[in-house]
């Protein structure tokens, strides 16, 4: 015998039309919203509604009301009126810690796929008096980072963003709150940064060595062979080689793990080939397999103290070595 079917309940499909003009309203709203690294929080752009506490005190009251009227209670009049208006003063309060403030972006570094990035804020105040329980997160995450803005002073929070490809993104909105006396409203406001936040490829974890060398141009010799996990440009330490050609960022990471090798360049070989990252080197079919691949090359280039340059489709990016080549390559294989 046949098991029917579970019965599968009506209300999610009846709410996705809802989701989705919801959805449709918070883009609208948003793209209407002033693009800026710098806001000031005034009346129109602070939000303020009851929160869950608020609506059940309200309820509260109203039952305090009817029962003191119904009864003539004077206590509860009494009552009834001091809740009313310490709900009052705390509308007044919690609306006034966010009306007034500054809140600026510091420009956001660029970070590898697959990690999240801080985006800095400062949040700055002229007021006499000390705001307390101010929280700020990506607009939607739920993810609150909690702060007090001293009086006549500044403070500065990280907000966690995860990208989730690689390229140029631009920073999403920002939610600043505060429930602040009672916790009986809320007031909010959401801002959109104008600022951009570039990522790269995830490095291929376990990358292979990096490619050999090529011949310059009207150079001679034999190609370098691959199997030590470096260029050739690199060798062992020789007694009597030149300090300037002594890889010092190999020999802090050796002494750190113990060992006393030294690695020193080849100059001769380094005459002789140019290492080169081409995308027709990493042997991969998947794009960003190539370009996570690419990414881990430049990374043991750049830790080696290697020249190498990068050919990718359309792009050459000349032979050089330094912070300024691997931030120039790997800006390159974020925007390819």
């Amino acid at each position: 015998m046949d098991r029917a079917a579970p019965h599968r309940p009506w209300w999610p499909d009846a709410l996705n039309p809802m989701v989705g003009v919801r959805k449709r309203f918070t883009r609208w709203w948003q793209a209407r919203l002033p693009l800026s690294d710098t806001t000031v929080l005034t009346q129109r752009n602070v939000f303020i509604l009851p929160t869950g506490a608020g609506w059940m005190l309200a309820l509260t009251l109203l039952v305090l009301l009817v029962a003191s009227i119904n009864f003539q209670l004077n206590l509860g009049y009494l009552l009834t009126f001091l809740l009313a208006g310490s709900a009052v003063v705390g509308m007044h309060i919690c609306h006034a810690t966010l009306r007034g403030l500054s809140l600026h972006l510091k420009p956001p570094e660029p970070h590898f796929l697959g990690q999240s990035t801080a985006l800095e804020v400062q949040l700055s105040s002229e007021r006499t008096t000390q705001r307390h329980s101010i929280a700020l997160a990506v607009h939607g995450s739920g993810h609150w980072v909690w702060t007090d803005v001293p009086a006549q002073g500044t403070a500065t929070v990280q907000v966690a963003f995860a990208a989730p490809h690689r390229g140029l993104h631009r920073v999403p909105p920002l939610t600043a709150e505060t429930r602040f006396p009672l916790g009986t409203f809320r007031v909010w406001t959401v801002w959109r940064p104008a600022a951009e936040v570039l990522v790269y490829p995830a490095p291929e974890p376990g990358a292979p060595p990096l490619p050999p060398g090529e011949p310059r141009a009207g150079g001679t010799g034999s190609a370098p062979q691959q199997g030590t996990g470096e260029f050739e440009g690199v060798r062992a330490y020789r007694r009597g080689d030149p300090l300037q050609l002594v890889v010092w960022k190999k020999a802090a990471q050796a002494l750190a793990s113990g060992s006393d090798a030294l690695v020193s360049r080849d100059a001769q070989q380094a005459q002789r080939h140019e290492l080169w990252l081409d995308v027709a080197h990493t042997g991969l079919a998947d794009p960003e397999a190539r370009l996570s691949r690419l990414t881990a090359w430049v990374l043991q280039a750049d830790r080696l103290g290697l020249d190498y340059g990068l050919r990718l489709p359309g792009q050459e990016i000349a032979q050089g070595n330094g912070p300024a080549q691997r931030r120039r390559c790997l800006e390159a294989l974020a925007l390819c």
